[in-house]
C-alpha cells in the first residue's frame, strides 16, 4: 500500500495490506474475471507463478473469505476445472469527495460497486474542525449499516483472523473475519493477517478518544476500527497538495489550508488508514482501474469542471502525479494575457474564463475555452482520449462534448494529426466519479496497482 494510506494505527490492517505481490496479482485477476471466475491454471499462466504457488495463495484467499468457487469449466482433458471468483463483500472502502461547497461520501465493495452514499452541503472555508467533523459524521453514517451487519455476524461463532489465525475475542465477523483477529501464520503469501485492533462498531456523535489515540467518530470514541471489512478512507479534494504525506498546500481560494496534515488528522479521528489525493487524480485512478476510459494503451486525460478546473493524467494505466505531486494543475494555464483575475493570483487562467462563461449561461463559450486548453494538453502530451466530468459539465454534457470536440477536430485538421482528432467523451459514473475514485486509493493496492 502506498505511503499515503499507512496512517491510522492498526485499524484496517487485517484487510488493508497485501502481504505479497503475488497475492495481489491473483486478487487482481480474480476481480477482472468477474462473476464467471477464473481457473487456477489460468491464474498460473497469467501470473507466471507455479501451479503450487497459485494453489497455496488461492487456498488462503478462500479461507479468508476473499475467493469462492464459481462452478466448473469443461477441460480439454481430464476432470473439469474449478473456477474461482472474487467475493466483493469481503472488503469495503469509503471514498470522500471534499468539494468547495459540497461533501459526498460513498461506501464501495471490492468490485467498486457503491453500496452506500451520503451527500450534503459543505463550506471548505469553515475551518478545519468544522470540516473534519462533517467528514467524520458522514463517514460514520455511511458505514453504520456495514458495522451493524458485521456485528450481527459475530454471535455464537469462533474467532478467526483474516490471515487464518484465531482471534483473541472469539467473535467471527461477517465474511469470515474477526474484528480483532490475531496474527495468523501465513508463510508470507496472501493477505496480511493482523486483526484490526480496538473499535466497537459505529455509533452516534463525534468526539471522545479515537482508536488511534485521538478524537474518534464512533460510540465511546472508538472510531471505525471495529468494522472488520473496512480497508480505510480515501479523501479527494482540490489541490495543490502533497499526495505522499497527505498534507494540503494552498488550495485555490482557501489558502488557510496551506500546510494542514489532513491525512493524519482524519486517521487520528477515524482510527483507520486514510489516503489523500487531488480530486482529479482520484477520479482518473477510478476510471483507470475500472477500464472505463477505453483508451489505447490505457492513456487518457480526465478534465474535471466543477467548482474549479483540473486534470487527471493517466499514462500506460498509471496516474501521473509528477515528482512533487503537482501534475494536473490544468485550470491555471494562462490563455488570455491581462485577462480577468483568477483566485490563484494569475490573470486569464482557463479556469476563471471557463467558469465565468458558464456562470453567464454561455455554455458554448465555456466549452470553446475548455477545448482550447484541452488542445494545448493534447498537443503537449499526445493524449489518446479526453474524458469530461464534474458538476458544471453534468449540467450540459452534450454541449461540452460537442464544443471541446469541435476545437480538437479543427486543430487536428490544421496539424494533419495522424489518426484524426482525439475522441472526447463524458466520463462514466457521473458526479460520483471523484468519490468512487477516492475509495480506489485504498482498494487499488490490494489488487497490485503500484500507482497509488
Amino acid at each position: 500500500m502506498g505511503a499515503a494510506a499507512r496512517s491510522g494505527g492498526s485499524a484496517g490492517a487485517n484487510l488493508g495490506a497485501v502481504r505479497s505481490h503475488n497475492a495481489a496479482l491473483v486478487l487482481g485477476l480474480l476481480r477482472d474475471a468477474g462473476a464467471e471466475g477464473i481457473s487456477r491454471l489460468e491464474l498460473a499462466e497469467r501470473t507466471g507463478l507455479t501451479p503450487q504457488a497459485v494453489s497455496k495463495i488461492t487456498a488462503r484467499l478462500r479461507e479468508q473469505g476473499f475467493a469462492a468457487e464459481a462452478g466448473r469449466r469443461a477441460s480439454t482433458g481430464g476432470k473439469p476445472r474449478t473456477v474461482l471468483r472474487l467475493v466483493p463483500e469481503a472488503g469495503h472502502a469509503v471514498g470522500v469527495h471534499l468539494d468547495r461547497d459540497e461533501l459526498r461520501v460513498v461506501l464501495v465493495d471490492l468490485d467498486g460497486a457503491v453500496v452506500g452514499e451520503r451527500r450534503g452541503e459543505l463550506d471548505l472555508g469553515a475551518g478545519a474542525e468544522a470540516v473534519l467533523g462533517a467528514v467524520c459524521t458522514a463517514v460514520r453514517e455511511v458505514v453504520a449499516d456495514l458495522a451493524a451487519e458485521e456485528t450481527a455476524g459475530t454471535a455464537g461463532t469462533t474467532g478467526e483472523s483474516l490471515g487464518g489465525g484465531a482471534g483473541p475475542r472469539g467473535g467471527r465477523a461477517a465474511h469470515g473475519r474477526s474484528a480483532e483477529g490475531g496474527d495468523g501464520a501465513d508463510g508470507g503469501d496472501g493477505v496480511d493477517s493482523r486483526g484490526a485492533a480496538g473499535g466497537g462498531g459505529v455509533g452516534t456523535g463525534v468526539g471522545g478518544g479515537g482508536a488511534a489515540g485521538g478524537r474518534g467518530c464512533g460510540a465511546g470514541g472508538e472510531g471505525l476500527a471495529g468494522v472488520g471489512t473496512l480497508v480505510g478512507v480515501g479523501v479527494a479534494l482540490p489541490g495543490p497538495l502533497d499526495h505522499v504525506h497527505g498534507v494540503l498546500h494552498r488550495v485555490t481560494g482557501f489558502p488557510e489550508w496551506d500546510g494542514f496534515p489532513l491525512r493524519d488528522a482524519l486517521a487520528e479521528r477515524l482510527g483507520v488508514p486514510v489516503a489523500v489525493d487531488k480530486d482529479t487524480n482520484a477520479a482518473a485512478l477510478g476510471l483507470a482501474v475500472g477500464g472505463a476510459q477505453d483508451a489505447p494503451g490505457g492513456s487518457f486525460a480526465y478534465l474535471h469542471l466543477g467548482t474549479g478546473l483540473g486534470a487527471g493524467l493517466v499514462f500506460g494505466g498509471s496516474v501521473h502525479r509528477g515528482a512533487r505531486t503537482g501534475a494536473g494543475e490544468f485550470g491555471h494555464q494562462v490563455v488570455q494575457l491581462d485577462g480577468p483575475l483568477c483566485e490563484c493570483g494569475n490573470r486569464g487562467c482557463v479556469e476563471v474564463l471557463c467558469l465565468g462563461a458558464a456562470a453567464r449561461g454561455e455554455v458554448a463559450e465555456a466549452a470553446r475555452v475548455l477545448g482550447v486548453a484541452a488542445g494545448n494538453l493534447v498537443g503537449l502530451l499526445d493524449i489518446d482520449v479526453v474524458l469530461l466530468g464534474g458538476r458544471t459539465v453534468a449540467r450540459a454534457p452534450e454541449a461540452y462534448v460537442r464544443g471541446v470536440g469541435e476545437v480538437l477536430a479543427a486543430r487536428a485538421r490544421r496539424e494533419g494529426r495522424s489518426g484524426g482528432p482525439v475522441p472526447v467523451r463524458v466520463a462514466p459514473r457521473g458526479e460520483r466519479v471523484v468519490a468512487e475514485g477516492a475509495a480506489q486509493l485504498l482498494l487499488a493496492p490490494l489488487f497490485g496497482r503500484g500507482d497509488v
